[in-house]
This record gives C-alpha cells, sequence and structure tokens, in this order.
C-alpha cells in the first residue's frame, strides 16, 4: 500500500511541473500557426491567385449542385 501511495504521489508531483510547460509548448504552436497563416495571405493577396482561387470554388459548387 506505501508503494501505491509513493507512486502517487510522484506520478502528481510529475504532472504539476509539466503544467506551465504544456501551456508554453501550445502557445508556441498557435504563433507558428499564426505566423503561417499570415505569410500565406501576404503571399495570396500580393500574387492576386485568391480572387481566382475563389471564384474556381464558386464555379465549381455552382456545377455540383447543376449535375445532381
Amino acid at each position: 500500500m506505501n508503494l501505491l501511495i509513493t507512486w502517487y504521489v510522484r506520478a502528481t508531483t510529475a504532472l504539476k511541473r509539466e503544467e506551465g510547460q504544456t501551456t508554453a509548448e501550445y502557445a508556441l504552436v498557435i504563433l507558428a500557426a499564426a505566423a503561417v497563416a499570415v505569410v500565406l495571405i501576404a503571399w495570396a493577396r500580393s500574387s492576386g491567385k485568391l480572387p481566382a482561387f475563389f471564384d474556381q470554388i464558386i464555379d465549381t459548387v455552382i456545377g455540383d449542385a447543376q449535375a445532381a
């Protein structure tokens, strides 16, 4: 029984120490995703491909709807 209590205390202590680390990792992933999104949006706006992309999507949806 004493071994079980010791294991439980060690496990909860280890988990408590990693809570802040996990939060920081999530924050870094969110920042990286936001940076990629900003670069992608900047490229799409400067290249003029964004309106053509959405036009193609609308045309495909309309074509599929008419075929059904």
